[in-house]
């Protein structure tokens, strides 16, 4: 037999007595609990309250009339999926047609039949569960559905960016390892070409009138010295495209479907390097500061690569809101900054915490930061998966946590936090 749950009601609303006495009846003799309110106000205040599973609404009462009391019902987001059966004596087409236009689920007619109304409430009540069930599973399945969707993206993501970086780490290291290669024979032939041309202007110190004229139009002594500055500078070059290509091949491992031990200062610094030129000052703002606090902390078993694509999400996503910030001119006073603090916690966790000194997120956007496909950025801005990728890598890949603390005017920091001793997959 099909009753309210244990903490479910019905609420019955009619200033008459006597059928507040039939309908109380009724509904006791099958078991079902309910509550009664004589007037639309009370009924309104007491669903706000506590929703009832179900309302036996009368039309004609004193105050507000039933037609009124519904409208509000539907009207307030609170109770406006709370089913309501209009109860009353106007057979009339019109009146019908207007309870329904408000929302009304069904009518009982006056006098009341006991069967019928226990009847039509349990026809209505189990519609209700049914809707209730129906939309629940298929917020499960969307869900699942969006899960699916955002392992297949972070695969697909991690897959290209690999291939692409790979790709580039190959590119840059054939002709970088011609330069450096080069290099040092360069410097020992220059220091050899030196040594002779010093030779000869300590045996000849008076040379024709046409080597003079060319040593003073070449500049000879300027250009043995911006030589050196020019092999120094290449030396320079060459470590600096080094460092990148190094920081690309740390960015994303060929082998990061198994974790390895990995130093996660390490990857916060190839990401940093990746991110360089967004760091980077232009015309409409100056540079990023990058604050660097890291503590003393081990090495932990991961998926760098994995590890690396939370840190590029939310490090861009800090540049984005500095970005925003300043296009607003809400921190031209003052530099943009991006703080990075790492530490070992009382509990034995690796704490990471990436903070700006932006806008804020407003609460509204907080909540939902990390929903698949849920993006504030303009179309072909965002796709609304970063945060939402990099939550999912830190909870399911790495059992750790990922939390946002943020106020408007504050600024935003994201603290990711990972078990120094890692648990099996």
């Amino acid at each position: 037999m099909l009753k309210t749950s244990n903490t479910g009601f019905l609420l019955i609303v009619d200033d008459n007595p006597t059928n507040l006495s039939v309908l109380c009846e009724a509904l006791s003799i099958e078991g079902f609990r309910f509550r009664v309110a004589v007037d639309g106000e009370t009924a309104i205040a007491l669903a706000e309250r506590n929703r009832p599973e179900l309302i036996l609404l009368d039309v004609q009462m004193p105050g507000i009339d039933g037609f009124e009391t519904c409208r509000r019902l539907k009207a307030n987001p609170v109770t406006q999926n709370i089913p309501i059966i209009f109860t009353t004596a106007l057979a009339d087409t019109e009146s019908k047609t207007k309870g329904f236009s408000l929302g009304a689920v069904d009518y009982i007619p006056k006098p009341f039949a006991q069967e019928e109304v226990i009847a039509r409430v349990r026809v209505h009540l189990q519609v209700k569960q049914l809707t209730e069930s129906l939309e629940k599973q298929v917020s499960d399945r969307t869900a699942a559905l969006q899960q699916i969707q955002v392992q297949l993206v972070q695969q697909e993501k991690l897959s290209t960016l690999g291939e692409l970086i790979a790709g580039v780490a190959h590119e840059i290291n054939n002709p970088l390892s011609f330069i450096t290669s080069n290099i040092p024979p360069l410097e020992e032939y220059f220091a050899g070409i030196s040594k002779i041309i010093q030779l000869y202007q300590q045996d000849y110190p008076n040379p024709t009138a046409k080597i003079s004229t060319a040593i003073d139009e070449l500049d000879l002594e300027f250009i043995l010295e911006d030589i050196t500055k020019i092999l120094n500078s290449l030396k320079l070059g060459s470590e600096r495209i080094q460092n990148l290509s190094t920081s690309l091949r740390n960015f994303y491992r060929s082998d990061s479907d198994e974790k390895l031990l990995a130093d996660l200062h390490q990857g916060l610094d190839s990401t940093l390097m990746i991110l360089q030129h967004r760091l980077k000052g232009n015309g409409d703002r100056p540079a990023i500061e990058v604050i660097k606090s890291y503590g003393i902390i081990p090495e932990i078993n991961c998926y760098l690569g994995q590890m690396n694509q939370v840190f590029m999400n939310i490090l861009a996503n800090a540049i984005d809101a500095l970005d925003e910030a300043l296009i607003l001119g809400k921190i031209s006073d003052q530099i943009p900054q991006i703080q990075i603090t790492t530490e070992v916690d009382s509990e034995q966790w690796i704490v990471i915490r990436i903070a700006d000194n932006g806008t804020g997120i407003p609460e509204s956007v907080k909540q939902r930061l990390f929903e698949p496909l849920f993006t504030t950025k303009p179309v072909g801005k965002g796709t609304g998966l970063g945060l939402s990728i990099a939550h999912q890598i830190v909870l399911e890949k790495h059992n750790g946590t990922l939390e946002v603390n943020s106020q408007m005017g504050m600024g935003t920091e994201f603290t990711i936090r990972i078990p120094i001793i890692s648990t099996p997959d």
